[in-house]
């Protein structure tokens, strides 16, 4: 399973109205500001530092995944394995399929300076910079980028890279929100890719549910 910092990274795709000059931070802000609800698809592709000269690890998955504004998201992964992540917004569940096997965290110790802290937690981009250090990135692939750097060093997470890719209109469904880039502190990255985003929908409440199967071993932490 990979690490927790990566698997929470779910509530992460939409869109929103931007000028034509806008920044990585201004679509950051836009985002947070007017994108309550998303679903979309995802890949991802998670490369390790090779080990003793070896060439690097290189893991991918896909899967679907849905938030709620505050704090709530399923994250479904359906390849190669089945995974599912549901934040409730009290709790974060993690159940492995294979493992038969569902570990429960207190959510907002769960979250801390992540991924989903930077972008399904924070009401506006002030409160984002309480956590983070926020920079605009060099435009790369058609993106706009914007760069996020914990402040605090507890955790293993080293920087956040978010993309935006902004069309020729003005509509809310101007500037789409890509790419997600996570470097930890032990050299990983996982590079998430979303497509056919759906955003400002009404999702059904108990999408955002979780009840551990019956035989389920449970490990609250």
């Amino acid at each position: 399973m990979p690490p927790i910092h990566l698997l929470i990274t779910i509530f992460i795709v939409a869109s929103c109205a931007l000028p034509a000059s806008a920044t990585g931070i201004k679509s950051l802000e836009n985002f947070v500001k007017n994108v309550n609800t998303g679903k979309a698809d995802f890949t991802q592709i998670v490369t390790s530092p090779g080990r003793s000269g070896q060439a690097p690890r290189i893991k991918m998955s896909s899967g679907t995944f849905e938030f709620s504004r505050p704090n709530r998201f399923r994250f479904n992964y359906l390849k190669p394995f089945e995974q599912t992540i549901v934040a409730d917004g009290k709790t974060l569940w993690l159940y492995d399929f294979d493992l038969n096997q569902v570990t429960a965290r207190q959510q907002s110790h769960a979250l801390g300076s992540t991924p989903a802290a930077l972008i399904a937690s924070a009401a506006d981009l002030h409160a984002l910079q309480a956590d983070f250090t926020l920079a605009d990135a060099p435009d790369k692939d058609g993106l706009q980028w914007v760069t996020a750097t914990p402040k605090s060093r507890d955790g293993q997470l080293q920087s956040v890279r978010v993309g935006f890719r902004e069309t020729a209109t003005t509509t809310v469904a101007s500037s789409l929100l890509e790419v997600l880039e996570i470097l930890d502190n032990f050299g990983q990255r996982s590079v998430l890719t979303f497509a056919r985003l759906q955003i400002n929908s009404t999702l059904p409440a108990n999408d955002f549910e979780f009840k551990p199967p019956a035989g389920a071993d449970v490990i609250r932490q």
